[in-house]
This record gives structure tokens, C-alpha cells and sequence, in this order.
């Protein structure tokens, strides 16, 4: 196919670089704003296309070169040929634009971006599996975005757990061992402060042999071992008996028990960075109030209740609430209480719904709060922290919270995972 060459002018949301062609988008893997360089296509799209790097002509100042040896394969973290600072702004820009042309908004001031270790970051993820007939062996790796079908072949990955990142090839060995090899499609990855766990989805019953093997890998790297034979109910652990996965908070004295399938914010040093930052918003006071909605594990509501008179929670998973009142109790918290409620439905008429709370915090998935900001926050909350894992669900939320009479008080990034091009942030409103 013809090469040509273009200047790539932004970065797209997946990290690939964007050059307009005859005014058409092209989006470019590995290539950065600012950089000429020689194209070829690889596919066309009727309202886009996609290209690869022949060579890159003029570079960018913030190009350097990629830490990990399975960058050009694997697709997990597409933005580390870009110097962590830019990253960053890259980032800032993206929350910027989002708040102008999503809600109509703009921070009346940005706060710091929140960053921690940019590797060696990652504690909760999951690997595919994939037997390849042709070369009878196995594969785990990330799957590509783009082609769900590739699993990208790794060795080695920097990003994971220190205890974990160098030994992904040793987990092909051993699943390549397996009498059913062909029959483990996953393996899922949580780390708490002590303990790493593995869990081993199978689509058939494992052998005694099978079963000695995972548990000696197990055993040799310090890994407890877990089987899931259905769906999230059968997953349960066969070395240790009885595993222990938790984190602490040290700065308010609390310790979160999870299990393996559990969401925890997959950067330990950076969920610790954005408790600190979502309380010193918060302002509690000792008599304060406080709503926390989409709860989970109780990550921020148990360093709430440190703090705040009273805490509920709400999380539309039974067992997550289970699990964050257990945590609540074994922390000494008795302010600190749980509801089950999907956000996503009309909970108005329910109790805690109809209740005046001081201070609300938020930490939706991707979808955003919008259908819970139809009938909250009510009378009497007077400020909002809303922690974001999808800027436009962020800013289209904002132009509501503005619109019911608040105003957007600061804002800013965390840089929840570095080298990707995700985007993670926090906001502060304030009622007017």
C-alpha cells in the first residue's frame, strides 16, 4: 500500500495519534502530536481510517522510548513512548475539552494532578488464555482492543505487580502443562498489601494432576490459588484453605478485606493518594452527614466515617455490601452503615434517598449519576465530590449539578493508570 506523510495533530481517547488527510481522521498507533511522519494504511473506514508508522520523520520532544519489550505487541498500555509529564497534560486536556463541549462548564480553578509510581502500579486485572493449536502451546497475555480475537504474547509485564509482572511466561508454562490447557480461557490477578491471587476460570473439571500442579506453582512464587468452574458464586480458593486479600489506609487507621473478583482501584499507591484528596474536599466535620453512593467494599466510606458524624453507603451488589459492613464492623465503625440500591434505577422513594445529608460523594462506573442526580442531591447538601473514571459522563454530570445550582469549584486528574489512556478524575462542586 502507498506510504504517505502527515502531521499528527492530537492524540485520539484510545491514545493513537490523529492526522487529518483530505479532511478525513486517520488515527495513528504510537504516534504523537506534533510528529511527521511516513504512513501506510492498513484499513479504511467510511468516516475514518487507521494507518501504522513507516518511520517517524520529525519526533516529538515528549517521545521516549517505551520501558517494556512487548510494547509494539501489546496493547495495554498505548501511550509509553509519551514522558509521563505529557501524559499528564495530554490528560488535563482531554477533562478540559470534555467540560466545554460535554457540560458547557470550566473549573473555577484545576487542581494538582494526583500521580504515584508509574510502574509496577497495577494490583487487579485479568489475562486471556489461548491455546494455538499450530504451535501447541499456550498463550496468556492482554487481548488487543481493536482485535479481541489477538492475545498478545508477554513474558514479562511492567506495569503489573512487582510479584507478579516478571512471571506472566511462567503462567504459560504452567497453563501449557495442563491436561486442560485448552479448556482455561482467563486467569483474573488481585493483590492486596500481603497476598497475590490467581484465579483459574475452567470450562471442564480439572485433574488431580491438573489441580497438584496449580497449587505447586502456587506454593513455589507465594500465589494463593483460586478456581472459578461457573460464574462469580464458584469461584473458591484451593491453596491456602483459607486466603486473606485486604488493604490498609493507613492515614485513618482502616483495613479493607476483599475477595478476589472484588472491585478494589486497580493503583494501590494512587487510591491512597485520591482518599486523601476526596476527604480533604469532603471538609467533614464531626457532625457532617454524609451520602456515599456507589459504594463497593466501602473504600471511601469507611476513612469517612473517621472523620464525619454518620456514613451510609449504597451499592447495587448484595455481596459487596455485605462485605463493606463486615469491613465497617471490624473496623470499629459503628457510624458507618450499607443499603443495596441500584443506582441505575429511581431509588428517590427509598429511605436514605428522602434524607437530608450534609455532603455527597460519587464514584460511578463509566455511565455516570445522571439517573441519580434526577432527585439528588436535595436541599440541605451543600457540597459534592465526584470521582470519575469517564470524563464525559463527568462533565455531562456537571452541566447537571451547575443547572440544579451548584457551581464547579476545582477539578483535576489522577493518574489512576499510568500509560494508558485512561482518564481518571475528581471534581469539587459547591452549591451556589
Amino acid at each position: 500500500m502507498t506510504e504517505f506523510e502527515a502531521t499528527i495533530t492530537g492524540l485520539g481517547h484510545d491514545g493513537r495519534g490523529v492526522a487529518r488527510i483530505d479532511g478525513k481522521a486517520t488515527f495513528v498507533s504510537g504516534a504523537l502530536p506534533g510528529e511527521r511522519v511516513l504512513l501506510k494504511y492498513y484499513k479504511r473506514h467510511r468516516h475514518y481510517d487507521d494507518a501504522e508508522i513507516v518511520s517517524v520523520l520529525d519526533a516529538s520532544p515528549d517521545r521516549v522510548e517505551p520501558k517494556c519489550r512487548h510494547f509494539s505487541q501489546c496493547s495495554g498500555c498505548s501511550l509509553q513512548h509519551m514522558d509521563s509529564a505529557a501524559q499528564i497534560a495530554a490528560k488535563q486536556q482531554v477533562l478540559a475539552d470534555n467540560f466545554e463541549r460535554i457540560g458547557k462548564v470550566t473549573p473555577g480553578s484545576w487542581l494538582p494532578p494526583l500521580t504515584d509510581q508509574p510502574w509496577g502500579y497495577r494490583r487487579r486485572g485479568r489475562f486471556s488464555v489461548r491455546y494455538v493449536a499450530k504451535k501447541e502451546r499456550v498463550l496468556v497475555g492482554f487481548r488487543d482492543e481493536a482485535n479481541p480475537r489477538f492475545v498478545a504474547e508477554i513474558e514479562h509485564c511492567e506495569v503489573l505487580h512487582p510479584a507478579l509482572g516478571p512471571k506472566v511466561g511462567l503462567l504459560a508454562e504452567l497453563v501449557g502443562g495442563l491436561a486442560a490447557a485448552r479448556d482455561i480461557p482467563q486467569i483474573e490477578f488481585a493483590a492486596g498489601d500481603d497476598m497475590i491471587a490467581l484465579v483459574f476460570r475452567h470450562m471442564s473439571a480439572l485433574s488431580d494432576a491438573d489441580r497438584d500442579a496449580l497449587i505447586a506453582f502456587g506454593k513455589a512464587h507465594g500465589f494463593a490459588i483460586y478456581l472459578q468452574p461457573g460464574n462469580h458464586s464458584s469461584v473458591h480458593p484451593i491453596w491456602p484453605e483459607s486466603p486473606r486479600l485486604a488493604f490498609a489506609v493507613p492515614a485513618d487507621d482502616v483495613e479493607l478485606e476483599f475477595q478476589p473478583l472484588d472491585f478494589v482501584q486497580v493503583n494501590a499507591g494512587m487510591n491512597q493518594r485520591m482518599l486523601a484528596r476526596s476527604l480533604e474536599l469532603l471538609d467533614l466535620r464531626p457532625t457532617d452527614r454524609v451520602l456515599d453512593l456507589f459504594c463497593g467494599l466501602g473504600n471511601f466510606t469507611l476513612p469517612i466515617a473517621r472523620h464525619a458524624g454518620e456514613v451510609v453507603g449504597v451499592e447495587g451488589e448484595h455481596g459487596l455490601v455485605e462485605r463493606a459492613a463486615a469491613n465497617a464492623a471490624r473496623n470499629g465503625l459503628s457510624n458507618a452503615s450499607f443499603r443495596v440500591g441500584n443506582l441505575f434505577d429511581d431509588q428517590r422513594n427509598e429511605p436514605w434517598a428522602t434524607q437530608r445529608w450534609d455532603k455527597l460523594l460519587l464514584d460511578p462506573p463509566r455511565a455516570g449519576a445522571d439517573k441519580v442526580l434526577e432527585y439528588l442531591p436535595r436541599k440541605g447538601t451543600d457540597r459534592v465530590v465526584y470521582v470519575s473514571c469517564h470524563p464525559a459522563s463527568l462533565a455531562r454530570d456537571a452541566g447537571i449539578l451547575v443547572g440544579k445550582g451548584f457551581r464547579l469549584v476545582s477539578a483535576g486528574v489522577m493518574d489512576m493508570f499510568p500509560h494508558t489512556a485512561h482518564v481518571e478524575s475528581i471534581a469539587l462542586f459547591e452549591r451556589r
